[in-house]
């Protein structure tokens, strides 16, 4: 008797196994680095075009083949998917050699072969996790989406430091278009002042990240994580002892004062209730007259600043390239 299991054979060439995705048609993808293990989705058929590319972790820029990358459900579902398949090929090719020999005569020995297959494993169904942020890189197109906000794209490996800044200093100018249109006085300052908070907040952001992932030029790790630009001419100094250039000289001398007066300004905004004191008059030049006078402050010279701190987060980022 010949013992033929062609239903197990079948699958000798693999298990086809598709995975679902979430609502926007994005899937689940896991840093398979055990200090990292960073969730984040892709968009599958977006970015960049070719075989055997590889992926790269939007968190901590880990690179490797991306079929490293399946999250650990995803392996689990799979993993379950093929169990349920090779018992249901192994139950299809035992039943085809079941038989039942009756016994014939006086001492006849009868036999019979049959096959019961054992309790069934679940299905390891799951569902993708909502993320946060979701970017379409301005380099490859890829879309992905993460936690926080600032990451590598998994396709090109571009930071989005850049791109996420400027898409906040949109805004800053949406901002301020709404201001033109305000006839209360109070709302149109308070619009403009909000619009210099966001401009710089938006700087300190991007300039905070954009050294972080960048720590190993620097000359110490821990203090390039903790850079505050909120003090932009402070941040310029330590930039210099941590990288090993100067910030102030990326931009004209014209255009790094306005930069100190708009930081100055917001300072003042933020923590003096917009009174001119002695510290925004020595940190900018301004005549010693307007101590203790309340700042003045345009919509168009918040337009002009948000104008240097993206050309300024361009060229930061010319005079750092990652690692």
């Amino acid at each position: 008797m010949s013992f033929s299991m062609p239903n197990l054979h079948n699958l000798e060439q693999g298990i086809p196994i598709s995975l679902q995705t979430d609502e926007e048609g994005l899937i689940g993808r896991e840093c398979p680095k055990e200090e990292c293990e960073g969730y984040f989705k892709v968009k599958f058929g977006t970015g960049l075009l070719g075989k055997d590319l590889p992926c790269h972790c939007p968190y901590c820029g880990h690179s490797e083949g991306a079929d490293h990358f399946w999250t650990k459900e995803q392996i689990e579902y799979a993993r379950s998917i093929a169990i349920n398949k090779v018992a249901d090929a192994l139950e299809k090719d035992m039943k085809s050699l079941e038989f039942d020999i009756k016994p014939k005569g006086a001492f006849g020995i009868g036999m019979s072969l049959k096959y019961q297959r054992g309790t069934p494993v679940p299905i390891r169904y799951y569902r993708e996790k909502a993320l946060e942020t979701k970017v379409i890189c301005d380099a490859c197109t890829l879309e992905y989406a993460v936690y926080g906000v600032f990451a590598f794209c998994p396709d090109c490996r571009k930071h989005n430091s850049l791109q996420i800044l400027k898409k906040n200093i949109d805004l800053v100018r949406k901002q301020l278009i709404l201001s033109s249109h305000q006839e209360d006085t109070d709302m149109r300052r308070y619009l403009v002042e909000d619009a210099l908070e966001n401009c710089i907040s938006a700087f300190d952001g991007f300039a905070r990240e954009s050294c972080r992932v960048r720590i190993a030029k620097s000359t110490d790790s821990n203090r390039a994580t903790n850079i505050s630009f909120q003090n932009i001419a402070k941040a310029s100094g330590t930039i210099k002892v941590l990288y090993g250039f100067d910030l102030e000289r990326l931009v004209k001398t014209e255009e790094w004062k306005q930069i100190i007066i708009g930081f100055q300004k917001r300072h003042l905004i933020a923590h003096r209730s917009g009174v001119v004191d002695e510290q925004y008059i020595s940190a900018t030049g301004e005549n010693p007259m307007t101590l203790g006078h309340k700042i003045s402050l345009a919509k168009e010279e918040v337009s002009q600043l948000a104008n240097l701190i993206v050309e300024l987060g361009e060229k930061l980022l010319t005079a750092l390239p990652l690692p």
